[in-house]
């Protein structure tokens, strides 16, 4: 078993993202990660999607894609070879004596407090899944009240585009 990320170019019409998925809901393939944006044609959107299995499925996933309509490009992104990043806000229960600590922390990793109030704060840090794996395995001694992660996107290295 694999983790592969997939880049892929659509139309950015209503329905496409319901075609995308529901291509994975009918194989029974489960997708661990799913990002959409505009690109910087509004008629076109970017999908990046993280799949884990084995190459047969992997390769069954990118025929698949490739026969939905408003697909225009699919690209494998090579893991070694891409720049891929997360975003994740954490909501933690914290007094105002132990604020500090948490600053601390996210000075570390280079995470950002976005919200203060009396008893919690939220961070944002923006990096690759075992970074923000890892910082928040830093909290475990807090309360973490919600966790929302955004899920990978990414782009190859170098001069080529998508």
């Amino acid at each position: 078993m694999r983790k592969a990320v997939i880049s892929i170019l659509v139309g950015n019409s209503a329905g496409v993202l319901s075609r995308v998925a529901g291509l994975f809901s009918r194989r029974g393939y489960n997708i661990d990660s799913l990002t959409v944006g505009e690109t910087l044609n509004p008629d076109i959107s970017r999908m990046t999607i993280v799949a884990t299995g084995d190459d047969d499925v992997l390769e069954q996933i990118e025929k698949q894609l490739t026969k939905i309509v408003d697909v225009k490009k699919i690209t494998v992104l090579p893991l070694d070879d891409s720049v891929c990043r997360e975003l994740v806000l954490i909501k933690v229960l914290v007094s105002p004596e132990k604020r500090q600590e948490i600053a601390t922390i996210a000075d570390i990793y280079r995470a950002n407090i976005v919200d203060v109030s009396k008893e919690s704060v939220i961070v944002s840090l923006t990096g690759s899944q075992s970074k923000i794996n890892a910082f928040i395995e830093l909290l475990d001694g807090f309360t973490i009240v919600e966790i929302a992660r955004t899920g990978i996107t990414g782009l190859e290295r170098g001069p080529k585009g998508l």
